[in-house]
């Protein structure tokens, strides 16, 4: 937490940080306010961010205040950050069969999706939860449901947001490694909702694609491009991998340092297809100012 409240008590850049013609960002806290989260995002060179808007593994309901609302908005537009992408709860499982659990979830997706609303994110981004203690196509059936129910009586459209289905690293009872089921859940609730996929790198490796090759590369993006559509796919998560490809193990790594290496992210990063793409590091913060480093790695990949 130190290392997040530290940015703000550096002083302002001098300069406004380095133009790029991609939307690169990373997950930045919220500490002390969800205002605070762009001016962080700012100052470490991001022009769009990602953030939680309350305690991720709480399920206490958290209300956001109108006047941090305000200055969000006003900060964002101060320095031109877009899209802002809001993370779900970690505890939410849209797919449980436990009754009370899913009651839960379904109350926190919806709180989830108010105070995005409130602070006019255009990005929610959710796991389609874990299916433990039923099959794989029930699970899917249920998340989306789950969604539909939550969003109930919601304007997402008039709101401007859009519910992002993000794919997973393939751990036994989670829903999601595949393209196919992210895209089966994004069938199922676009009908309630506005919904598109968001792409995790590290997660795409491990559940199995290759995505470090020249030619794997350009095989898995026609596959994402065939199953969810790349039209769908507004936010990438850049995260390199710690573990190996097929390994199913979701250990995210510093840009260009783990087992994907800088190539892959070259290649996303400078694919014509994905102008309009946001791209948003969820790095872990080994030392002090490595959040700043990967956002410039990133930044240093666009031609």
């Amino acid at each position: 937490m130190a290392r997040e409240q530290d940015i703000l008590k550096m002083p302002p850049p001098s300069q406004p940080p380095k133009l790029t013609t991609r939307r690169i960002g990373i997950h930045t806290s919220s500490a002390g306010g969800v205002e605070n989260a762009a001016e962080r995002a700012y100052r470490l060179g991001c022009n769009g961010f990602q953030m939680f808007s309350s305690s991720p593994r709480q399920w206490a309901q958290y209300e956001l205040a109108r006047p941090q609302c305000d200055e969000m908005k006003r900060l964002r537009e101060k320095y031109d950050l877009k899209p802002l992408v809001i993370h779900t709860n970690y505890l939410i499982n849209l797919a449980s069969i436990t009754e009370d659990f899913l009651k839960k979830s379904i109350e926190a997706f919806r709180g989830e999706i108010e105070r995005a609303l409130a602070v006019c994110a255009e990005y929610l981004v959710s796991h389609p939860g874990s299916f433990r203690g039923a099959d794989r196509e029930k699970g899917l059936l249920q998340t989306a449901a789950a969604i539909a129910a939550a969003s109930h009586g919601l304007d997402l459209v008039k709101g401007g947001l859009t519910i992002l289905i993000e794919n997973t690293a393939g751990a036994e009872y989670s829903l999601g490694s595949s393209f196919e089921q992210v895209a089966e859940v994004i069938e199922h609730a676009r009908h309630h909702v506005p919904v598109g996929a968001c792409i995790d790198t590290c997660h795409t490796h491990v559940a199995g694609y290759d995505v470090v090759s020249e030619e794997g590369f350009r095989d898995t993006m026609t596959k994402l491009d065939a199953t969810i559509g790349l039209k769908n796919v507004p936010v990438f998560h850049c995260n390199d991998a710690k573990a190996a490809r097929g390994s199913k193990l979701d250990r995210h790594q510093h840009i260009g340092k783990g087992t994907i290496g800088p190539e892959p992210f070259r290649r996303l990063l400078n694919d014509p297809r994905l102008m309009d793409a946001a791209f948003i590091a969820e790095t872990p913060i080994d030392e002090p100012g490595d959040d700043r480093r990967n956002v410039a790695a990133l930044k240093a990949l666009v031609r």
